[in-house]
């Protein structure tokens, strides 16, 4: 009888200790810092559009404490293109607490920086920066090699908000959950 007690306790506890924790909860991989900690600090991708288009240039810096959407990204596909939109949108609508936003494509392909070029002046992007940087993302901020996007919402350099997705999983749902946690750095 002991043993069989044992053995449930046992089993009891390995599901508890692997159970997925309630913040990790609809999310298939970890990529980026994630909430509650600080970034990793300073990188200067090469900036695509906004002022200091055609440069490298720390976005990080630039933004210093304010609010902002972070976004690394492996690939234009059209939902990213969707999400760029709707974060330039909502960037725009919080320039009273200054919000920024960019996107690091993390990715060296020949002739992304002709596509960004043209996305942004198609989209008419006010705000939302678009740049590129090497393939494994910036020294420190751990992107996930299998991550498609990630999009880290952050005030004072510190995470309010991570959404992870592997290729294919950026719908119109994700993006609404993005935006849904937007006011967790404009207040």
């Amino acid at each position: 009888m002991k043993t069989h007690c044992l053995v449930a306790l046992g089993l009891a506890l390995a599901v508890f200790v692997s159970a997925p924790r309630a913040e990790d909860a609809g999310r298939s991989i970890k990529s980026g810092p994630q909430v509650g900690e600080d970034l990793a600090g300073p990188f200067h991708p090469l900036n695509v559009n906004g002022a200091q288009a055609g440069k490298k240039n720390c976005l990080y810096c630039e933004n210093g404490s304010n609010p902002v959407a972070m976004i690394f990204a492996r690939e234009a596909t059209p939902e990213v293109k969707k999400l760029i939109r709707k974060i330039d949108e909502c960037t725009a609508k919080n320039s009273g607490c200054e919000m920024g936003s960019f996107v690091v494509f993390c990715n060296d392909s020949e002739g992304l920086s002709d596509t960004l070029k043209e996305f942004a002046k198609d989209s008419d992007l006010k705000k939302c920066v678009l740049s590129i940087d090497n393939p494994a993302g910036p020294k420190g901020y751990n992107v996930n090699k299998d991550a498609d996007v990630t999009v880290i919402l952050y005030k004072d350099r510190t995470v309010k908000a991570n959404h992870t997705f592997k290729k294919g999983e950026l719908n119109d749902k994700a993006i609404e959950a993005v935006l849904k946690d937007v006011p967790k750095i404009t207040r």
